[in-house]
Formats: C-alpha cells, structure tokens, sequence
C-alpha cells in the first residue's frame, strides 16, 4: 500500500487530500473522504464562521478520523473561520488567497498543520519559513482559482526549492496522474473534480451531470483581466463573462457578474447564470460513486503503476 510521510505525519491511510470546493465541500463529504483512508477538507469560501462550526461539527459526527478545513483568506469572515478552526481544533488548514502568517501562531498552539496551496515557487519557500508543515503545488489544470504554471511544470520546482513535504494537485483524477506526481517527487495528491462525483457530494444534479458529461475542451478560464482567473465549464455564462472582460465595461460591473454565480450552480444547477468550477481533467469523471471507492481506486492504480515503472529500465 502505498505510503508516505504525509500518512505519518497526520494519521492517515493514504496520501491523498480531497479539495477544499468553496460551497461544494461540506462536512459530510469530507468525512466520507477520511472514512476512506484519505482527508477531507471542508471549504469555508466565503460562509461565515458559524456556518463553518456546523460543517466541523457535522464531519465530527461521522467520522473519527483527521479531516480539514481549507480556509480562502480573501474571505470577509477569514479572522473568525480562522478562530473556529483553533476552537474546534482540526487535523490540518489548508490555504488559498492570501498570506496566512498572522494566524501560524494561533493553528499552530492549537495543534494545527497548516498546508497552504501554492502556485509559485516564491510561495512555497515563503511559506516553509513561516513554518507550515508542507504545501500544495497547484497547477492551472485545476479548477476555480488558478495560476500560470501547468502541474508538470510547477511540481518538480517546488520539490526542489523546499525541504517540507510537497502535495500535488491540478489535473489528477486517476492513479495514473496521482503516480506521475510521486515520480516528480511529491509526497501526496489533492483531487477536487474527481470528488464532483462522489456520492456523498451534494451539489445539484445538473453540476454533477455536467461533469459525468464533460468532454476535453470542456473548461475554460475567465477572469485574467480582475487578476483572479477562474477554471470552470464552457456554460454561457463562462462565455458571457469572457465577452465582458473584453468590452468596455467597467471593472466594477465585471466583478458583480460573478457575485453569487458558484452559489447558483452548486444550489440550483442554474446553467445560464451560475459558474460551474471544474478542472480540466473533467473529462477523466465517469461515473458516480461513493468517496471512499474514488479514494481507493485512485491509490491502487498509483501503486500498481509504480510498480510497473521498472519495466521501462533495461
């Protein structure tokens, strides 16, 4: 079984995160993800702190294994989700938007590992000296907020600038991506599109069939022109807001666009005016299944894979 210092290091049986998906990523599925040997992460986007204790407390209820909570630090509510976290004192932060050191005190007194995800190099290093316990390399394969550097490309670069662990994600829905990484040199995988299609997932059945449905030019990127690109599937109103980023419209109408959209895609499935997040390997997701299958599917596949990887030496 594969293993690596990330299992050691949080108690869990498998080295593999499930992303934090802002209004997608609820205390049920991350406990079904830890229940299945890996670690859920519930995403706090943009919820306010109490909405985020029930999430915890939910995941508490089923599951007695390490789970997370990924923390967007341009929230509003970032200071208080961050005092929760401490309160409920849960297995691992992970981080997105932003700089978490004013909170590495507080997380780290209450027993916290703190994993930011990074898309640079510069990140990564600025983070290990802040302390964190390892980072999460992602690329601009994956879906929601993105930055310029494929997975291929920024993985081996962030495992050679830093001496913590290194967590890959961008592009991974199978063990074949997830044993790529590890020969890279990553010591765990984050999936999040692959997670749309978990049974314990709850968003609305149009999202979830968009990504059984999905096809490889399935997503695209808008957002570039406010500095917060944004992966998501080709829908009218991804094309919509591209068109708007390229007319005269002011930037303050552009931003209010988007405002409630990823809401009205995972609540109401609403194809003309809600954003549906998604990385490119959408087109990987087949079918639906329990969370635990997907964690184990992808683990056995990596394994098997690299133990195959000795064929290709004479």
């Amino acid at each position: 079984m594969l293993k690596s210092v990330i299992c050691e290091m949080l108690g869990i049986r498998y080295p593999l995160f499930q992303g934090g998906m802002a209004w997608i990523a609820d205390g049920r599925l991350a406990a079904a993800v830890s229940n299945g040997g890996g670690l859920g992460i519930i995403g706090a986007g943009n919820a306010p702190a109490e909405v985020v204790r029930k999430e915890i407390r939910i995941a508490k209820s089923l599951t007695d294994q390490p789970f997370g909570v990924n923390i967007m630090l341009m929230s509003p509510f970032a200071d208080e989700v961050a005092q929760v976290a401490a309160e409920e004192q849960v297995a691992v932060v992970t981080t997105g938007a932003g700089n978490p050191g004013k909170y590495m005190e507080l997380w780290q007194k209450a027993g916290i590992k703190v994993i930011p995800v990074v898309a640079s190099v510069a990140l990564a290093k600025r983070m290990e000296r802040l302390g964190a316990a390892a980072v999460i390399a992602e690329g601009g394969e994956s879906g929601g907020h993105v930055g310029e550097l494929t997975t291929m490309v920024l993985l081996p670069q962030i495992c050679d600038a830093v001496s913590i662990p290194v967590l890959a994600a961008g592009g991974i829905a199978e063990g074949r991506a997830a044993a790529a990484a590890f020969l890279m040199g990553a010591s765990g995988v984050q999936l999040g599109t692959r997670f749309l299609s978990a049974e314990e997932c709850t968003i609305h059945p149009v999202y979830k069939e968009k990504i059984l449905k999905a096809t490889d030019l399935c997503t695209m990127v808008t957002g570039k022109r406010l500095g917060h690109p944004v992966r998501s599937l080709r829908t009218n109103f991804a094309k919509n807001y591209a068109k708007a980023e390229f007319s005269a419209m002011p930037d303050e109408e552009l931003e209010q666009l988007a405002v409630g959209a990823l809401r009205l895609a995972v609540q109401e499935g609403d194809s003309e005016n809600g954003c549906f997040l998604a990385g490119q390997c959408a087109a990987l997701v087949k079918k639906e299944e329990p969370a635990s299958e997907i964690v184990r599917s992808v683990m056995e596949e990596a394994e098997q894979i690299l133990k195959g990887a000795a064929k290709w030496v004479e």
